[in-house]
């Protein structure tokens, strides 16, 4: 058997970087974060897949590598070349970090992508348990408050820890409303869901979990209430530090101007949408539901989780409320304690027990 290399190149062009220092005192972090070896160089070597920082606009010459992850620092349009597996955008320097990631994952814990629309956009990762099935199901929706250079590699740590937990994961990528429209997200969400209906697998359809992060709760708790009575309903739908009140998201100014850049107006101007879209205007939800956020995340989204989580639990539908330690993206660190609650609390409602991590 050939094990995979730990050995990963960044080709650079010249010029790109503007400190050459500060950008290889951050791939040194996140190539030993993931036990690689590597670096940033002006030729790739061997075979194996390169991360390649061409410069805005630059076409990359695909032949050369064996696979590519395409980094841009700025904002730009997609690169959907053949040959280059993923294009991280806009994330500035730390997008070689994103890059490192996404690298390793893809080489030590690949998934299979699969598509449910004709838009590049409109596909899913999927990876299945070692074991036999039939496998509960976690579906991930990603967040960076509803923007395209934030795409699901974001949910790649959490997809390779549930598969290794014994659920077939489902990270959904989706159309983002600032080059697509609110509504087209919306039912590119949906209709990864009602995809697993012929998703390849052993699934238990019967046991599917939705979780969302940040922007992706409002998503995942938004796509939960409207898929009740549907051949995929949920058993379990998971707010991840939630958006999970547009109004107050949108009074509050999150994200710079994050939730009214996504729908096309303040709440004011399209309330109707906006409370169609937001969580706490759809409850109960008729779905139970978990409210997870760590104490040192945003105030806002903190307080925006403990809100809903109150309302919740006025009405009719099963909930429970998570806390712990850490920031935004604890919840979604397989590292954290706050997500260890998390995935016991899981586990107890999807497969009837508290502590699956030691099996």
């Amino acid at each position: 058997m050939t094990h995979p290399s730990t050995h990963l190149d960044i080709v650079a062009a010249p010029g790109v970087f503007a400190d050459l220092a500060t950008a290889q005192e951050l791939v040194a972090r996140a190539l030993s974060a993931r036990g690689l070896t590597g670096g940033i160089v002006d030729t790739a070597t061997g075979s194996d897949e390169t991360i390649v920082v061409p410069g805005d606009g630059i076409p990359i010459d695909t032949a050369s590598y064996g696979g590519v992850v395409r980094v841009d620092l700025g904002q730009c349009t997609p690169d959907r070349s053949p040959g280059i597996r993923t294009h991280i955008r806009g994330r500035g320097l730390d997008g070689l970090r994103f890059a490192i990631d996404s690298v390793y994952f893809h080489r030590f814990h690949p998934g299979t992508i699969l598509s449910y629309g004709d838009h590049p956009e409109q596909r899913v990762e999927q990876r299945l348990p070692e074991s036999d099935g039939p496998f509960p199901v976690a579906v991930l929706i990603h967040g960076g408050y509803w923007r395209s250079r934030w795409e699901f590699d974001l949910m790649d740590a959490m997809a390779v820890d549930l598969t290794a937990r014994g659920y077939a994961t489902w990270n959904v990528e989706y159309r983002r409303p600032d080059e697509h429209g609110w509504d087209v997200m919306t039912c590119d969400v949906a209709s990864a869901i009602a995809a697993l209906e012929t998703a390849p697998g052993d699934l238990d359809l019967s046991r599917v979990a939705l979780f969302g992060h940040s922007a992706g709760g409002q998503l995942a708790l938004r796509a939960a209430g409207d898929s009740v009575g549907t051949p995929v309903a949920p058993a379990l739908a998971v707010g991840l530090a939630g958006v999970l009140d547009l109004r107050v998201g949108d009074e509050r100014w999150l994200g710079e101007g994050a939730v009214s850049n996504a729908i096309g107006a303040r709440f004011a101007g399209a309330q109707e949408t906006y409370e169609a879209s937001s969580p706490i205007s759809r409850l109960p939800l008729g779905v139970p539901q978990l409210v997870v956020c760590a104490v040192s995340d945003d105030p806002n989204l903190l307080e925006i989780s403990r809100a809903y989580y109150a309302a919740a639990s006025a009405g009719s539908d099963s909930v429970v409320s998570i806390e712990g330690p850490g920031g935004h993206f604890a919840v979604v660190d397989p590292a954290s304690e706050i997500y260890q609650d998390m995935v016991r609390e899981v586990d107890a409602r999807i497969r009837g027990t508290r502590d699956h991590a030691s099996e």
